[in-house]
């Protein structure tokens, strides 16, 4: 197993964004994207992903949140795909059932190589903070489609759109954290019958 680490940078004239991550770390975090709340949920993806991420990220937030929370998304999704290479010896599938409170959610990754989500989520309010809750499809929609992946995220349960979107997130955290766990196993096989994802 190498060394499972990207860095992205992307610059247009919307964002400007540092993406940095490594996929066998300890849960180190320092994320800034001038969204408070998505930075909470940001956090929360490699605290409880073991995942370092360090994110540097400035958008044109005086139109909306929803060009940086998008193109953190991309850079997250390239990120993740560079860093596991050709994709030997990982679990390939991860899912996770969260409970946030009276929230409960669940989600579940295929690291396929097909980028697909189904997003089965209602929420009750239209904001957190500075944050547009409409914005949490949009993200996994940009990570899915960049990191080649499939994703269901399902809510169970749920009344308070705090506990929802960090179900969610946490969720994604953990889901991840299997799929690209390597397994002892077959740690130099490709998991999948054609030989490639």
């Amino acid at each position: 197993m190498g060394d499972r680490k990207a860095k992205i940078v992307r610059n247009t004239s919307e964002t400007q964004i540092e993406f940095e991550l490594s996929l066998d770390g300890q849960g180190n975090v320092d994320v800034d994207t001038g969204i408070p709340f998505f930075d909470h949920m940001l956090s929360m993806v490699g605290k409880h992903g073991l995942m370092d991420i360090k994110i540097k990220a400035k958008g044109d937030l005086e139109v909306d949140g929803h060009h940086t929370v998008e193109d953190v998304g991309i850079c997250f999704g390239q990120a993740l795909n560079q860093a596991l290479g050709d994709k030997k010896g990982i679990r390939r599938y991860g899912s996770c059932t969260m409970p946030m409170d009276e929230s409960l959610v669940l989600v579940a990754i295929d690291i396929s190589g097909r980028p697909y989500l189904v997003y089965e989520v209602n929420l009750p309010v239209e904001t957190i903070g500075s944050y547009d809750t409409a914005l949490t499809e949009e993200f996994l929609q940009a990570f899915a489609n960049n990191a080649g992946v499939t994703i269901h995220v399902k809510m169970l349960a749920g009344k308070n759109a705090h506990h929802i979107v960090e179900a969610v997130f946490k969720g994604l955290a953990r889901a991840l954290s299997e799929a690209v766990e390597i397994n002892p196993r077959v740690s130099s096989v490709i998991p999948s019958t054609k030989g490639t994802i």
